[in-house]
């Protein structure tokens, strides 16, 4: 039976998460409990925060960080030769360094959620190809293992250095171990605003925490917690299918086309999941609403069968929300009193999320992070 906005990634049990009721309070309360807000849990933890406290409007990893396309890639959201040309060479270089050290700690940190097993950009048009010549060329020039690709997939370009991951489980085994070290977490707690001016609370229907430090770790629907940044960021839907396990085995890496629009991967189980076509309908899909639409589910349907010549049933459809900025790079910025905001990852949270989250927790618990001044020089 089709599943019905569940992602694929759904398939072993949530945590219970109380409702935060009355007041607390916390050193660091991180809101949002995606993979950046987890990220920071675990980080502020490690640094020795005397209390955390985690919110979140449904649950663990219940928004784009349990419901993507289960990709780890390196780097920004520009393939690395267009961030070399938008950010500098050198900074270019450094963020890519970190997002690949990165993956590593992810895979060390859930080993069992996480298999590298390189990753595949491939050619739509000739167009696409010549550009995968010059990111081939500006990544071997900066020391980044790439190479030329030609197989049943197509032509373009294998990272081997890329991995792909179990989104939801990384999420809930983050969320448990943080628990356990003595974390609150709180779901189904939509906050309402966060306050500064007598210090920082967070405020939800019922409840309120009071912390010294609040960091807001949202990426879709960002301008809509954080009114200010309404201009910076802008929300879309992206949305994915999966089928039944299928056989044989088409595919051992993911795989991304068309400038990175479409996505898929097939599981170790067999099971094919496949996103994108954002850009088929733009004026829809630049939205709050986290539904799957029937025109990009067709689209999505027509991709799996004709490009892809897989006929498993298919078995889910989900959406998520996702925050994109003009630059490419992610928001993150005070708001004073206290007040941390991060997010607007333009679809590359999985990996440079975590980075930033650790680095809020960094920059409120020790006043600097290394990785913030290598992502912002000069913050």
């Amino acid at each position: 039976m089709r599943a019905s906005d569940r992602p694929r990634w759904d398939d072993h049990p949530d945590l219970d998460l109380p409702t935060l009721t009355g007041d607390a309070e916390a050193e660091v309360c991180v809101v949002g409990l995606g993979g950046t807000g987890l990220s920071c849990i675990s980080e502020a933890l490690a640094l020795g925060a005397r209390s955390v406290i985690g919110i979140d409007a449904v649950g663990v990893a219940a928004g784009a960080a349990g419901r993507n396309g289960g990709l780890l890639l390196s780097g920004t959201a520009d393939f690395h030769h267009e961030a070399v040309r938008r950010l500098g060479r050198d900074r270019a270089v450094a963020i890519t360094r970190l997002t690949l050290q990165e993956i590593t700690r992810i895979r060390d940190e859930v080993p069992d959620a996480v298999r590298v097993t390189g990753s595949l950009r491939i050619a739509w048009d000739a167009a696409e190809l010549d550009d995968c010549e010059r990111q081939l060329a500006q990544m071997t020039a900066d020391g980044f293992a790439a190479e030329r690709y030609i197989g049943p997939e197509g032509h373009g370009l294998l990272i081997p250095s890329d991995a792909v991951f179990h989104p939801l489980r990384r999420a809930r085994t983050i969320a448990a171990q943080a628990r356990a070290r003595g974390a609150q977490l709180f779901g189904g707690s939509p906050v309402e605003r966060v306050e500064s001016g007598d210090g920082a609370q967070v405020v939800t229907a019922t409840g309120r925490v009071r912390a010294r430090h609040v960091i807001v770790c949202v990426d879709g629907r960002l301008e809509q917690l954080v009114p200010s940044l309404r201009g910076s960021v802008r929300t879309a839907r992206l949305q994915m299918l999966a089928t039944a396990p299928d056989t044989p085995r088409r595919f051992t890496r993911p795989v991304s086309t068309r400038d990175g629009y479409d996505y898929w991967q097939q599981l170790p189980d067999g099971c094919i999941t496949l996103g994108g076509g954002r850009d088929q309908t733009p004026d829809t899909e630049w939205t709050l609403d986290a539904t799957p639409t029937p025109f990009v589910q067709g689209y999505l349907e027509r991709t799996l069968r004709e490009r892809l010549g897989v006929h498993a049933p298919i078995t889910h459809r989900w959406a998520a929300s996702v925050a994109y900025t003009e630059t490419g790079l992610p928001v993150f910025t005070s708001l004073g009193d206290g007040i941390q905001v991060l997010g607007g990852y333009s679809g590359t949270g999985n990996v440079v999320g975590a980075l930033l989250g650790r680095a809020a927790a960094q920059r409120a618990l020790t006043g600097r992070s290394a990785i913030a001044g290598t992502f912002f020089p000069g913050d």
